[in-house]
């Protein structure tokens, strides 16, 4: 399985944003992170593909998740799931 394309939108002081960093880290995996309180584009991007201006927004594989959801991120990434038997 191919690694997943990881991105997630922060600011500096977002505590759930770090938190999110860190779920990624542990597991190995890598991720693009777009900083909006500088990056405007980014930030305009994010607010298009949510209609919000809250942050972490998390883009995997193209589908975006709000917030740091963990249990959505591990279904997303099939983290911890066992195969079907």
């Amino acid at each position: 399985m191919p690694n997943p394309k990881i991105e997630i939108f922060t600011t500096p002081t977002c505590h759930f944003c770090q938190l999110a960093k860190q779920y990624f880290n542990s597991k190995n995996l890598e991720y693009i992170e777009y900083n909006v309180a500088f990056d405007h584009i980014k930030a305009q991007e994010m607010i298009n593909a949510t209609g919000q201006m809250g942050v972490p927004v998390i883009r995997i594989d193209g589908r975006v998740i709000v917030g740091f959801d963990r249990p959505l991120i591990e279904k997303m990434l099939k983290i911890g799931l066992k195969p079907a038997a």
